[in-house]
């Protein structure tokens, strides 16, 4: 077989079986602190999503909506949000050394609101 016709079957291939997105709205999703990572390593991660990471962390800062609750854990999962909605479309990861997860449960509570970008 020769090698255009091979590119030519898998094009076809990719385009019929890799579903394609559609304007069908996508569930939303949230990037939060993963409940059995220990403080320590979330405020690792913590520290480098409101800083190098580029997160926006000023909802968690005292006075401020999502200051409370005030642990390790709540602050990650805002800041770990923030980064995952701002870079997820450009390559970025809810991952932070295994630290976080994806939900499809809204984290937002009270006056405290969670961005979702799709």
């Amino acid at each position: 077989m020769s090698s255009v016709l091979i590119r030519i079957l898998l094009s076809v291939y990719l385009v019929i079986m890799i579903p394609q997105k559609s304007g069908a709205q996508l569930m939303p999703e949230w990037c939060v602190a993963d409940e059995q990572t220990p403080d320590d390593k979330l405020q690792i991660a913590l520290d480098w999503a409101c800083g190098k990471g580029g997160a926006d962390c000023t909802k968690i800062q005292l006075h401020q909506p999502c200051y409370l609750p005030n642990t390790v854990r709540d602050h990650a999962s805002y800041a770990f949000n923030s980064y995952w909605q701002k870079f997820k479309n450009k390559g970025g990861s809810c991952y932070f050394s295994a630290a976080a997860m994806v939900t499809d449960l809204d984290p937002s509570h009270g006056s405290c609101k969670y961005e979702y970008l799709p």
